[in-house]
């Protein structure tokens, strides 16, 4: 039978040296020696490729390369590893170099709604800052294929002063997430001369992290890294579990680490066919994540990028699943399933529907179990007309200095506010507006 990696063992593996206790759990070793052909990859796992899956799998790894840390690959059961979910998210398929027509490289359109090199700005008050095109893995899931892993593309110091720049310039933003590639392989001086920069910006309330370090190399939430984060509250890091089997010591004792420094952790997973498209997975994984003080943020459905329908589930899977959750267990186990619109549309969430139908009086409504149910209106609500004339309202809505009173409004938003003329959202190049148009 195949060898495993015991992780309740010293590994014993020679990766060029043999590895000893204090190697195995350092994290800069763990890069140097991730597993990146397939010749490595059969040796530790002790498996083996049919010759002509081979010559698929090299075809695939010349397009969208291989990287797993050693730590990760550990977790693989080398006796069923085809099925295995850490496997499947880590280690290429033939069936990467399908691409459908609906496929994209960029599909959530990141590039164009880039003001600058590094920035995705496309929601009103916060932005994306990728300040890092290097991963510790490639997640063979990962939306951004297209950059990660492309040493050519990892933004220069310069790039990033850019970026710092712009959210300088641009007082909306209140909030900003590192990304990339994962923030968390940039030095640890490096990452702390950056947060300082930011920190220095009045106006940005909020800086947040987006690392799978605590999945894929959990030895890299070192007590230095803690103590610089900590430094520069508040911070708040999602992370990416898909999997309950996941949730290992290493990765456990990694979140403690974060969560008893005082940073907020959420969890943001994508629904993969084959691995944790299951109500049953599902419910576990979030179990050991609130158990593990890490919240539940998003369910994603599997973007359109290149090479992963083999992964795409339907949207009806996804809700089934949230169904599977709510009123089945604690409201905060419960994530927001969303499908991150192609063109750059934004999450949109997709959740099951508990409003059945409504009338002038009351509200039809149904449980998790069936039970439906009416809700009474009040008969003497009279709402606050809002004219934007705030120093006339009765509301206490004192604004601090230096806050927008009166941010600006898009979209239905837009469309309910009493104070806004809008009548109507039109899609632009309608044949109706066109002709317009030319009469």
């Amino acid at each position: 039978m195949a060898a495993n990696i015991s992780q309740k063992r010293k590994p014993t593996v020679k990766l060029g040296t043999d590895v000893v206790g204090h190697e195995w759990t350092d994290w800069k070793w763990q890069v140097d020696h991730s597993i990146r052909d397939i010749d490595t990859f059969e040796k530790l796992l002790a498996v083996r490729f049919a010759k002509a899956e081979r010559a698929e799998l090299e075809k695939t790894i010349a397009k969208f390369p291989l990287s797993i840390t050693p730590y990760y690959l550990s977790l693989i059961d080398a006796d069923d590893f085809r099925n295995d979910p850490v496997f499947k998210q880590a280690f290429p398929s033939v069936e990467e170099l399908e691409v459908d027509e609906c496929e994209l490289a960029d599909p959530l359109a990141e590039d164009t709604d880039s003001p600058v090199p590094g920035i995705t700005h496309r929601y009103p008050d916060r932005v994306l800052f990728y300040i890092s095109h290097v991963c510790s893995m490639y997640c063979r899931h990962c939306t951004r294929k297209r950059k990660v892993g492309d040493h050519d593309a990892i933004p220069s110091k310069a790039e990033v002063i850019k970026g710092i720049k712009y959210i300088a310039n641009n007082p909306q933003i209140r909030d900003c997430l590192l990304s990339g590639g994962d923030p968390l392989m940039l030095p640890d001086k490096y990452l702390d001369w950056i947060l300082t920069e930011l920190r220095k910006i009045p106006h940005l309330e909020v800086i947040r992290i987006g690392t799978r370090m605590p999945v894929v190399l959990p030895y890299r939430i070192t007590d230095e890294l803690v103590a610089i984060l900590k430094k520069h509250h508040p911070i708040w890091i999602n992370t990416h579990f898909n999997h309950p089997k996941e949730l290992s010591q290493a990765s456990k004792a990694a979140l403690q680490k974060l969560a008893d420094a005082g940073i907020p952790l959420g969890n943001q997973s994508v629904l993969l066919a084959g691995v944790n498209d299951c109500p049953l997975i599902m419910k576990k994984l979030v179990h050991k994540l609130v158990k593990n003080r890490v919240r539940p943020y998003y369910l994603y459905q599997c973007d359109l990028s290149e090479g992963l329908s083999h992964f795409r589930t339907s949207v009806g899977r996804g809700i089934e699943i949230i169904e599977s959750l709510i009123g089945h267990t604690s409201g905060f186990a419960v994530p927001t399933y969303v499908v991150d619109a192609p063109g750059g549309g934004g999450k949109i969430p997709a959740m099951p529907n508990y409003l059945i139908s409504w009338s002038a009086n009351k509200v039809i409504l149904r449980n998790y179990e069936g039970v439906i149910t009416t809700y009474k209106e009040p008969d003497n609500y009279v709402p606050a007309v809002c004219n934007k004339k705030c120093d006339d309202c009765h509301l206490q809505h004192q604004v601090a200095d230096g806050e927008a009173e009166n941010p600006g409004l898009v979209g239905i938003a837009k469309l309910l506010a009493d104070s806004n003329k809008v009548i109507s959202l039109t899609p632009e190049n309608t044949e109706r507006i066109a002709r317009r148009v030319n009469e």
